[in-house]
């Protein structure tokens, strides 16, 4: 859907309001970010993926320009108490990509047709606001991005990011984990290791941050809504479809990950990212075939459940629903409408 000029952003309010909540948000980042250094593996890493969520509270909640206020306010707490490469990660991993996530969930446009007519009861034009599908699509590339991005940041070259993983591995098989290991890793075991992982890591860094960011966003709009402060309306989230030709992108990550060197772990992060975009893809193509049904619950648990125990190949699966769709005899348009609210 192309997206015309006469957008505007939604919720901007008076400057002393979103500036204020902005600073607020970002200084709540910058806590959850230095704060995430610190403690067990466990706590950390759930400090790191709540870290956006302040900043998409502020701008979901006040608007656009809070989520800038609050992504340039975080970096700058976190380059007094971490430095200044630390602020640099922060306002590129976390900061940045939550305003613009913000700033294009609060675009809108007239709406150019619909079934249900261009004018609202009040007389005033109904309005069109960016589909939840091509926020998805959107993170997806900046998932991809930043794997690539971090790589480079990691080790200037291959040889150099292998030395990294390999005294990483040391380090958690060796001595912190040493009570999951039934023997002694040889140098072979951990080479195959790193060789593993070193293919490994942006895929599954891209998916990380990509889940995250999607996890904190959808949070900061159930909190924003639940509150009436959500500057747009609810998106069918079950119905959302992403752009055409998105496919390609995953076949392009395919297609690199065969390849050798950065481009192949370039190919691996984008891959990761795609890949698990579909997944979320077949999520919610479940959840929409199945509302107003009587075996929802069933179907619901058993994926979930699938999921959680079967893990990888049940993601494959579901995200070959998604990738089939198109192809499949069911269509989302033409199912049955849903007897609750969207979900």
């Amino acid at each position: 859907m192309h997206m015309a000029p006469n957008r505007r952003s939604a919720g901007q309010l008076d400057m002393p309001i979103f500036l204020l909540i902005g600073f607020g948000g970002g200084l709540a980042s910058a806590v959850l970010f230095s704060s995430a250094a610190a403690g067990g593996a466990a706590g950390r890493l759930v400090l790191y993926i709540l870290v956006p969520l302040p900043c998409f509270l502020a701008g979901l909640g006040w608007g656009s320009t809070a989520a800038g206020v609050a992504a340039g306010v975080g970096a700058a707490s976190v380059g007094v108490v971490l430095g200044s490469k630390s602020a640099l990660l922060f306002f590129l991993s976390q900061g940045l990509p939550a305003a613009v996530l913000c700033h294009l969930a609060l675009l809108s446009r007239p709406q150019v047709a619909g079934p249900a007519g261009q004018v609202s009861s009040s007389g005033t034009p109904s309005l069109e606001w960016y589909p939840p599908g091509r926020l998805t699509a959107v993170a997806t590339l900046l998932a991809g991005i930043l794997a690539a991005l971090s790589l480079l940041v990691l080790g200037p070259d291959l040889d150099a990011l292998r030395t990294l993983l390999r005294e990483l591995i040391e380090n958690v098989f060796l001595k912190e984990l040493p009570g999951l290991m039934d023997r002694q890793l040889s140098p072979d075991d951990i080479a195959a290791i790193t060789e593993f992982s070193l293919y490994a890591l942006p895929a599954a860094s891209a998916m990380l941050w990509l889940g995250g960011t999607l996890l904190n966003f959808w949070l900061a709009g159930r909190i924003t809504l639940l509150s009436g402060r959500l500057q747009r309306p609810w998106p069918d989230l079950a119905a959302m479809t992403y752009p055409r030709g998105f496919a390609l992108g995953l076949a392009a990550a395919l297609a690199l990950s065969f390849l050798s060197g950065y481009p192949a772990l370039i190919g691996s992060g984008f891959g990761g990212a795609f890949f698990l975009a579909y997944v979320l893809m077949g999520l919610a193509i479940v959840h929409y075939l199945t509302r107003g049904r009587a075996s929802r619950p069933f179907v619901l648990w058993g994926m979930y459940f699938a999921l959680l125990v079967l893990n990888t190949w049940a993601a494959i699966l579901i995200a070959l629903l998604a990738l089939l769709e198109p192809f499949l005899p069911f269509n989302r348009r033409a199912a049955r409408p849903p007897a609750s609210p969207p979900d």
